[in-house]
């Protein structure tokens, strides 16, 4: 089968390279999945390039511990382990294998079952791919860790990106009153997603309307938080994600470890996680799908041959919703950009 093979850390057009493989082995309580479309995120190109250096000490001191990258993909079940029971074959199935080996950027991918689910009909490979791991992390930031409630005023900053437009609708979709935080050119997709409003971190003195919140999601930005504690309601909760970082060796980190020292001082919780993929909350995003309650963005389809564009265009930081790779088709043109294609859903 092709496969996108890594062959060390470094740039991807480096580090990076087709070539044929053998069909992955199936077992027990595993799916073999002929994959249609993948997904690339931004811990894709963080594994590749070994950044934060921090991480090397999970994922491989000198080489990454795995052979072909990607987590999220959606296919087609072509065999399944004698131990399986909740897909058959033939299903049309979306899932992540997201630190449970890799491998979704190849034609064939093994997922242990409990990390699929089936693809609802109503949306495209293409699209079910790009929801796993930025969806989770989404519904876990806002249900979980967020503990979000009806009637709660949220903000989400980096309202446009992959987790972003997720845990908009994922907002609007418990109750919540929605703030996104984002450029002048995505305020218009962030409204169409369902925020309530929007502030736009480009204009001059964006943050002197701001309100109290009882909930903030940072998916993106460098304010530390110590500024965004004075955002919060005296029992709010920010839930630091990610964010952008310069630092090789530490990434965000810091600014999160200031966070959670900064918790034990005030009367706010200030808390961080790691995504847990799990079927169940794979099983409610596809409901939400279904429903139309949440749409996938699909910002930019690349062909598989084009794996060194696609991680760029990830790594340059800006793009609106999520970048998937069309795993069938090894070279091609680019598809539209969101831009040129249908527009999202309104609330």
């Amino acid at each position: 089968m092709k496969a996108i093979i890594c062959h060390g850390y470094g740039a991807p057009s480096d580090a990076l390279g087709i070539e044929d493989l053998d069909e992955p082995e199936v077992g027990d309580h595993d799916v073999l999945v002929d994959v249609h479309a993948a997904c690339v995120n931004p811990a894709d190109w963080h594994l590749i390039r070994g950044t934060p250096y921090l991480a090397r000490f999970q994922i491989g001191l000198r080489r990454p511990n795995f052979t072909v990258p990607g987590s999220d993909f959606a296919g087609r079940v072509t065999a399944i382990g004698a131990a399986v029971t909740n897909v058959d074959l033939g299903d049309e199935v979306f899932g992540t294998t997201f630190m449970k080996g890799f491998g979704a950027f190849a034609a064939h991918v093994v997922v242990p079952e409990s990390l699929l689910a089936r693809k609802p009909d109503n949306v495209r490979f293409e699209e079910a791919a790009a929801v796993p791991l930025a969806a989770l992390t989404a519904l876990q930031g806002l249900r979980d860790h967020g503990r979000i409630e009806r009637g709660d005023k949220v903000l989400v900053i980096g309202a446009s990106g992959g987790v972003g437009t997720f845990a908009v609708q994922i907002a609007k979709s418990f109750g919540a009153e929605v703030t996104g935080v984002c450029s002048t050119k995505n305020a218009d997709l962030v409204r169409a997603l369902g925020a309530d409003h929007v502030i736009d971190y480009t204009t001059p003195c964006a943050w002197d309307d701001a309100d109290q919140y009882d909930l903030i999601l940072q998916v993106a930005g460098r304010q530390t938080a110590s500024d965004l504690r004075r955002r919060l309601t005296s029992d709010g909760t920010l839930v630091q994600i990610s964010g952008d970082s310069d630092n090789r060796w530490f990434g965000p980190i810091g600014r999160i470890i200031a966070g959670q020292l900064l918790s034990r001082l005030v009367s706010q919780t200030i808390t961080t996680f790691t995504v847990q993929p799990n079927r169940d909350d794979l099983e409610l995003l596809a409901s939400l799908l279904e429903h139309g309650q949440v749409q996938p963005i699909v910002d930019t389809t690349y062909q598989l041959g084009q794996f060194d564009e696609a991680i760029r265009h990830v790594e340059e930081g800006h793009t609106r919703g999520k970048v998937v790779l069309d795993v069938r088709t090894p070279v091609g043109p680019a598809s539209a950009p969101l831009g040129q294609r249908a527009a999202p859903p309104g609330p």
